[in-house]
């Protein structure tokens, strides 16, 4: 029969063989997404490769799932926003400018548009549990993807299209604090010293 020291300890080494192995499990994990039926950077290349100034409608990009008041994505863009963004266009000779480009700041108050941004980033903490945690050394990876596009309408004719964003997202920041849970005391303002 064995003695309740014999239990006792060998529960405390079943422990903590159970904390060193799964430590890495207990970091903390985070994920950035604006909702979109888009999966993958490509998938929203392909879908918005459907889209051609003067050749698609207003109607067909909410068509698409691109309608500002169902897609939390989309920012809808009075003339004045979309105004700013080429404001650039208008110091050069009008026939460098793009026609779309054109019509629209020729257009006024009919040109507006929808400026899409989708993310999907996720943050793992990786490293050592213990480090980690008392806060002497912090290392998180990130990874994903953005799009990000521009569409540009007179009336309800769409007249300019332009798409970018980040394929691959893949960053590792490393936060090293010698002083670990001491390091933040300097940070904090004293009461009543202020």
């Amino acid at each position: 029969m064995s003695s309740p020291y014999t239990l006792c300890r060998g529960g405390v080494l079943g422990l903590a063989a159970l904390l060193l192995s799964g430590c890495a499990s207990l970091l903390p994990a985070s994920r950035t997404e604006v909702v979109s039926a888009w999966g993958s950077y490509d998938d929203a290349l392909q879908s918005l490769a459907t889209i051609t100034p003067y050749g698609t409608t207003r109607a067909q990009v909410h068509g698409m799932g691109l309608d500002p008041r169902e897609n939390p994505a989309i920012t809808v863009l009075h003339f004045g926003d979309v105004l700013q963004r080429f404001a650039a266009a208008t110091l050069i000779r009008p026939d460098d400018v793009d026609r779309g480009i054109r019509d629209c700041l020729h257009a006024g108050q009919q040109c507006t548009g929808y400026s899409i941004s989708v993310k999907k980033i996720a943050r793992q903490r990786v490293g050592n549990f213990w480090l980690d945690s008392l806060n002497f050394k912090r290392e998180t990876v990130s990874t994903g993807w953005s799009v990000d596009a521009l569409l540009v309408f007179v009336d309800d004719r769409l007249v300019y299209e332009l798409v970018g964003g980040h394929p691959t997202i893949n960053e590792v920041e490393v936060k090293r604090n010698p002083l670990g849970p001491l390091q933040a005391w300097g940070e904090v303002p004293l009461l009543g010293l202020q």
